[in-house]
Parts: structure tokens; C-alpha cells; sequence
């Protein structure tokens, strides 16, 4: 078994959200219990979601995200209220707390603000409760928004000190050339040097997300940096996160130099 005591899991949209962005109960309820049992082996869990606004999205029955930037931000405060609802009402059906963390670049990077939060999600985890991470879409415009929650995500394992950082997306990992236009495309299962696979990256297929292999990649060099491995893997059945605390290889592992 992998001596990880300190995971962050990241979900993206399209493992939170069925294609038409309601939230996929199934998915959730599996990912509270298999995070609620990870804690009850005596690790410790951060959790980074994305589909506030996908989620806000369908409880609006609107037909699309809202182009214009005050109107997504409401549709993300109400996602976020509902989002929030879903994870608290499964966490507290296995028996955890949920702790709900908003963060936009300007906190994060504002040496006081800085301090403050990781003096948060400390207290959090020492409580025994799971932090559970968003950008704060509701108030976040271009100068201090990340843009993806797969930078953020690096930068909360950077600030919990996690042992690995665990991207949970809509693909399997890193391939060698696109697996959505190439079947013959191979995973590549570990990558030592970042370098030789960025020209690999591609932008998000899905309408819901706003990542990609791109952002992937730009977080596992934040991780690596701080000397922390990242994996990328399907989030289909997060139920995954057993196999890869007993040491069963998927998806990409992005080692860091040790």
C-alpha cells in the first residue's frame, strides 16, 4: 500500500455532472463514501471540485452557461449553494463533515491571506472534517481567477503539504497523441520529464469544463515543484482511489524528482 496519509482529490465537471449539468448523484454519493472510508482508514482528505456553474446551470434550466460575467457569477453562487448541499447531505450519510473553502488567485497569493487559510485547512483536517475546495466563481473575475481547477488543486496540495495530488477527469491520462482522434493512441503511464510530453497537451473536449491536458500539465509541474506526485486518472468510478492506495497503477503518474 502507498504511504500517502495526506491526499487531495480533484473532481472535475464532467465527473460531477451528467452532459446536460445536473449533478450526477451516483458519481457523488460513491465519491463521499469512498473519501469517508480513506478517512476512516486514518488518512487525511482534501477534496477540490469543480460544476458550480454546470450545476447552477441546471437549476436555472438554462439553455447555456451565461456569457456575461455578472450573470455566470450568479449562476455559480447558486450552483455552489447546491453543489455544497448535495456533498454535505452524502458526506453526513458516511459519517463526515465537509468544510467548504473558497478561494480566488488574489487570497492565495496575498502572503497574510496566504497564511490565514492554511491555518484553515489545518484546523479542518485536525478536526477530522474533509476540506472541500472551489474557486469562488461567485466574485471571481479575470485579474484573480485561476481559470481551472487543476492549478488550483496543485496550489492547495502545495498548501496542505499532501502527499500525492490525485486529478480525477473525463480521460484515462496522458496519451501519446489524442485518443479522441487517434484509437491507436497509447497512455503514457509515467511521465519523469515534463518537457517531453507538454506538446502532447490539447484543450478540454467537454462543454461543461474549462480544462485540459494543458492545465494537467501546468499543475503537475506545480506539484513536482514542491516534491509532491500527481496522478491523473478517469473519474468514471472514483472508487479507483482504492487501487491506488493498494499500489494498482492507472492513469499517469506525474513523478516528482526526488
Amino acid at each position: 500500500m502507498n504511504e500517502w496519509n495526506r491526499l487531495v482529490v480533484k473532481v472535475g465537471t464532467s465527473t460531477v455532472c451528467h452532459k446536460n449539468g445536473a449533478p450526477n448523484l451516483y458519481r457523488l454519493d460513491l465519491l463521499c463514501r469512498t473519501l469517508s472510508d480513506i478517512k476512516n482508514m486514518g488518512k487525511e482528505v482534501v477534496l477540490v471540485t469543480s460544476g458550480a456553474i454546470g450545476v447552477g446551470v441546471n437549476k436555472l434550466h438554462l439553455p447555456e452557461r451565461p456569457k456575461e460575467i455578472s450573470r455566470r457569477q450568479a449562476t455559480a453562487s447558486i450552483g455552489q449553494s447546491e453543489l455544497m448541499r448535495i456533498y454535505d447531505r452524502f458526506l453526513n450519510d458516511y459519517g463526515s463533515i465537509g468544510g467548504q473553502i473558497l478561494l480566488t488567485k488574489d487570497i492565495t497569493e496575498n502572503s497574510i491571506a496566504k497564511a490565514n487559510v492554511i491555518a484553515t485547512f489545518n484546523a479542518l483536517l485536525a478536526m477530522g472534517a474533509i476540506p472541500i475546495v472551489n474557486e469562488n466563481d461567485s466574485v471571481a473575475t479575470e485579474e484573480i481567477v485561476y481559470g481551472d481547477n487543476d492549478t488550483l488543486s496543485a496550489v492547495v496540495a502545495s498548501f496542505t503539504k499532501a502527499d500525492i495530488l490525485i486529478l480525477l477527469t473525463d480521460i484515462d491520462g496522458l496519451y501519446d497523441k489524442d485518443p479522441s482522434c487517434h484509437p491507436d493512441a497509447t497512455l503514457i503511464e509515467m511521465v519523469t520529464d515534463i518537457s517531453a510530453v507538454e506538446s502532447l497537451a490539447s484543450g478540454s473536449h467537454t462543454n461543461q469544463g474549462t480544462g485540459g491536458m494543458i492545465t494537467k500539465i501546468h499543475a503537475a509541474k506545480i506539484a513536482n515543484a514542491e516534491g509532491i506526485d500527481m496522478i491523473v486518472a478517469s473519474g468514471k468510478d472514483p472508487r479507483i482511489l482504492y487501487d491506488l492506495l493498494n499500489g494498482v497503477p492507472h492513469g499517469t503518474m506525474f513523478q516528482a524528482r526526488r
